[in-house]
């Protein structure tokens, strides 16, 4: 097996291995927040960037990554859909082509891919179902956060208990509600944040930026390239007004 261009050496030396093959493999230089991302070694990291950041991307090469530097690890991805999951690993096996490899899969899951260090990167589609019969986690990356269930973040995070493993979250905000919301917003110092609107970046222009706030309104222009938790379409009350209006100083009414 080749020598990898990331391995048991410090953060910032894999971060520097990694640079020039990934920009290569995509045709730009990476901003200064996508190049934060890859290098993080946060347990735990939650992205909420804007359409179009190119977050599937970067987090695809965390995966593999992941998977050349850390022999027989099992990184997984969880999406809302099996062609979600399909997709970012496609994403990760062109980066693997990119290190002199023939992706193949492991031979069990259809969604999946395995390294000739016995290493695998594996998609699920949102399941809870899916989920249950994998353990040792490496990495579990959840993309498209915003729209997977409650119920299978739930299910999922107890696969990193024994392994220890990293968690990361990516999405675009869904309202406010749901897990993705709730660590954003009440996570704790635990979570790495990392905020990108589409005003920070440069690859998505001022003018058409205008069109969309025309064509979309502000509301969804907000919450899809501006990264916000906006309110439930609809809804009487904004989440966060509830919350601030909440007192502990009174005791509830109770009848009897």
């Amino acid at each position: 097996m080749q020598e990898p261009p990331w391995g048991a050496r410090a953060a910032g030396s894999e971060h520097a291995a990694l640079l020039p093959r990934l920009e290569a493999w995509i045709g730009n230089k990476l901003d200064a927040v996508q190049a934060r991302v890859l290098e993080s070694c946060a347990r735990r990291g939650i992205l909420n960037c804007t359409r179009q950041w190119g977050k599937s991307t970067v987090t695809a090469a965390k995966a593999v990554q992941q998977a050349w530097s850390a022999p027989r690890s099992l990184t997984l991805v969880i999406s809302p859909t099996a062609r979600q999951s399909g997709e970012f690993v496609r994403k990760a096996s062109e980066f693997v082509k990119c290190l002199g490899v023939k992706p193949r899969g492991d031979g069990d899951n259809e969604i999946s891919l395995l390294f000739p260090n016995g290493a695998r990167i594996v998609g699920l589609p949102g399941t809870e179902a899916t989920v249950r019969g994998f353990s040792a986690v490496s990495l579990l990356l959840v993309d498209e956060a915003s729209r997977v269930s409650d119920d299978l973040y739930r299910a999922a995070r107890p696969m990193l208990a024994v392994s220890d493993g990293a968690l990361w979250l990516m999405s675009t905000p869904n309202g406010q509600c749901g897990f993705f919301y709730d660590v954003w917003a009440n996570g704790g110092p635990d979570w790495e944040r990392i905020r990108v609107p589409a005003s920070e970046c440069a690859r998505i222009s001022p003018e058409f930026l205008r069109g969309e706030r025309e064509a979309m309104g502000d509301r969804w222009f907000r919450q899809e390239y501006g990264c916000e938790f906006t309110g439930t379409e609809g809804g009487l009350f904004d989440r966060d007004d509830l919350e601030a209006a909440m007192s502990e100083e009174f005791k509830p009414l109770v009848f009897h």
